[in-house]
């Protein structure tokens, strides 16, 4: 698996799990009828964010990532980073690699923390990903996400000092 830039020609590829990962409502905080053009415009973040791919040896886009600064100003020293794989894919490594990518990129870059706002208590496999790679939950909003088959459940702010 290739970790790379990703470009505006992978949009065809992404959009497909995208769409369904926010569609089905049960992870993310996204509206469930996001468009494919505004959503286009809420991954591709700009300079000095990044939105990365991760593709197969033939090139197939398997996930991506979205990495930015979590906050502006005097808080712009935490990093943040978004993640969807395909669901075809799930199981496979991919979340983990991009998410461990996301957290050299965030040292390199010189940000002195990783903070993930909004990870859905009920989405255990991501919770115990980021736990296995250094994040702790540091916070819970009760009752923070409606999720569409658990009801209202909490958004886990999870944190992991660089």
């Amino acid at each position: 698996m290739l970790i790379r830039e990703a470009t505006t020609e992978d949009w065809p590829a992404i959009w497909p799990f995208f769409h369904e990962i926010i569609a089905a409502g049960e992870t993310l905080t996204y509206p469930l009828d996001l468009g494919k053009e505004d959503a286009q415009g809420w991954w591709y973040v700009a300079p000095p964010n990044r939105v990365v791919v991760a593709v197969d040896e033939a090139g197939a886009v398997l996930g991506t990532a979205k990495m930015n600064r979590n906050h502006m100003g005097n808080g712009s020293h935490v990093a943040s980073a978004t993640y969807m794989v395909d669901p075809a894919h799930s199981g496979k490594g991919v979340g983990r690699a991009l998410c461990t990518y996301s957290v050299e990129w965030a040292r390199t870059s010189g940000f002195r923390a990783m903070q993930f706002n909004a990870v859905v208590e009920t989405n255990t496999r991501a919770v115990k990903l980021y736990e296995s790679l250094g994040f702790e939950v540091i916070g819970t909003l009760p009752e923070g996400f409606n999720h569409p088959a658990e009801g209202y459940v909490g958004l886990h702010i999870m944190h992991k000092a660089l």
